[in-house]
């Protein structure tokens, strides 16, 4: 008795498995889904990337003035007391 539990407990999870997978296969876009995503990714646009590369320049920068300063800017916010 034990056996064939295990047997049937192995084979409905194989079922379940593989009637993920075959769901997994129905959704998942075709190659030229796939490639008309990649082309209007915002990193194909060479003016875009290089906008965001200047702002995390900017970012970057700005976070290593602050990482050399004393001064906790969180605090300003609030004012002094």
């Amino acid at each position: 008795m034990s056996g064939m539990r295990t047997v049937l407990a192995s084979s409905g999870l194989v079922g379940v498995l593989g009637l993920g997978y075959g769901m997994w296969s129905i959704i998942a876009p075709g190659e030229e889904r796939r490639r008309a995503i990649i082309k209007n990714l915002p990193e194909s646009n060479p003016v875009r990337m290089e906008e965001t590369r200047r702002r995390n320049a900017l970012v970057m920068q700005s976070l290593k003035e602050a990482a050399e300063t004393n001064e906790n800017i969180a605090r300003g916010l609030q004012g002094s007391k």
